[in-house]
This record gives structure tokens, sequence and C-alpha cells, in this order.
């Protein structure tokens, strides 16, 4: 049992499809005792029956990130429930509909703040606040998209504040590594998730991701669930200030794999058996 002994809250669960469910899921399963928060009151009623699942039905905590009070109130929950912990799982963006669509240029101020603080300022602040109640040798762990590193359609502010979350892991990793922490992010492959029903187009992004990706096919969140649990574990050790690539492969693709016809015309392949 990889994660025995271990306690950690988990931010952002918001169904069993969720890749935050899946980390969470793949630590209880290695002896983890976990805690997980809820947005606001429609989301606790759905989240209720999840922390049965996950074994902490008593350890369901509100916390809007944008509250520092609420943040403050979940540190003083764990500690009374916990003591302290071991690790932090960070599953938490957003940003307002306009800046997932149209010209990135036209964005407003309102919503690229909006972003930043949602997407990026809760892992920092979450980090400061938690860490008088984190054990030496702890981890903390966020996720990530390729958006953030390459244009990705409609992505747009999404895609500039995962840039921001990236290079807010390594900069928290220098400094909580004194702490004896651990700071990592995995950029997971597109996946059916709530948060990815918002972005335009993405049954194209799952198709065109599997085509191109060395495995040919895209990723489950039950395979996020299992690095993740590795990069929360002992396992990990002296793993920080990484951004984990968990998509098949497809972010070392320099350009798309294509096939030729009789008359020599390129077409784009679509699954491993056109290749």
């Amino acid at each position: 049992m990889l994660m025995k002994g271990k306690r950690g809250v988990v931010l952002g669960i918001a169904n069993k499809k969720s890749i935050a469910y899946g980390i969470a899921k793949a630590c209880q399963e290695q002896g983890a005792e976990l805690a997980i928060t809820y947005l606001n009151e429609r989301f606790e009623k759905k989240l209720a029956p999840i922390a049965e699942d996950l074994g902490c039905a008593g350890r369901l905590y509100p916390c809007d990130v944008s509250k520092p009070e609420e943040i403050l109130a979940l540190r003083e929950a764990l500690e009374r429930d916990f003591g302290r912990i071991d690790f932090i799982v960070h599953s938490i963006a957003f940003a307002p509909k306009e800046g997932l669509s149209g010209r990135f240029s036209d964005v407003s101020k309102e919503a690229f703040n909006v972003a930043m603080e949602i997407s990026v300022y809760s892992l920092v602040e979450l980090s400061r606040e938690m860490l008088p109640i984190m054990n030496a040798g702890g981890a903390i762990l966020t996720l990530s998209y390729y958006g953030g590193v390459k244009y990705i359609p409609n992505y747009n502010l999404m895609g500039v504040a995962k840039a921001a979350l990236e290079s807010s892991v390594k900069y928290l990793a220098e400094d909580l590594g004194r702490d004896g922490i651990r700071v990592n992010a995995i950029s997971a492959g597109p996946i059916k998730t709530l948060a990815a029903a918002g972005i335009g187009d993405f049954s194209f992004m799952l198709k065109w991701n599997a085509a191109h990706s060395p495995l040919r096919r895209n990723i489950t969140i039950e395979e996020v669930g299992n690095s993740g649990m590795y990069l929360l574990s002992d396992l990990s050790s002296a793993v920080t200030g990484e951004i984990h690539y968990v998509d098949g492969g497809y972010n070392i693709m320099g350009m798309p794999a294509v096939i030729f016809d009789k008359e020599g015309k390129p077409h784009i392949a679509w699954n491993g058996e056109d290749r």
C-alpha cells in the first residue's frame, strides 16, 4: 500500500468523471486517508455520495478558493480532523466563457483577472496557507494541459492561465523545497470531463489526440490517477518542479502523421490502421 499512513485533501472533484476523482481514487486504493472539498451547496449534494465512496463522508468541506476565509476555514478543519496532512491535490480552473472563444486580443481585463485568480493564484494561496499543517516530505499536485505550452484552438485564456500555473509550479517547488515539500503538475491529454464541456470542438480534439499520439488512443482518468498517486507518494521523493505529461505521448509530436494516396496526395491519419 504505497499511500498507507498518508493523509491529504483533494480540491476540484465535480463528479466521478473528474480527473481529481481519478487521483483521489488511486490514492484511496493505496491506503491514503482523504478529505475533499465542494464549491457550494449545489455541489455538496452531488459530492456526498462520492465522499462516501472515497471513505471520507465526514471530511467533506466547503472551499471556494476566491474567498480567503474559506481557505483558512479549510485549514482549521483539516488540522482539527487530521492534525497534519501529507498532500494536496489542486484541480481547480476557471475562465469566463468569453475567454474561451473569439479573438484572444478581445479578452477583457476582468475575464483575464478572474481566470488568473481562480486557476493560478489559488494554487499559490492554498500552498501558503496549508504549509503550517503539512508534514516534511509532503507533496502538492496540480493539473495542467498542453494548451499552456502551445496554441490550442478554443483554449485561449485558459491556455495563458495554464502557462502561468506551470511557471508557478516551478517557483513554488524551489520555495517550498526548503520545507521538504514537493510541487508538481500533471499535464493530461484531453478527457471528457465537466470542465472540458466548455471548450469548443472538444470532440475534434479527442479525435485529433487519438490519431496523432504515439499510443494511438486517448487516456483515461484511471491512468492520470495512477500517475498522480505516484507523484504524491514516496516513490517520487526526489521529483519536484516537474510538468509530467500523461497524454499518450502527444506532446512529443512535431507534426501530424500522414499517409499518401495512390496519387501521392497527403491524407491525415485518423487511426492506427491508417498508418
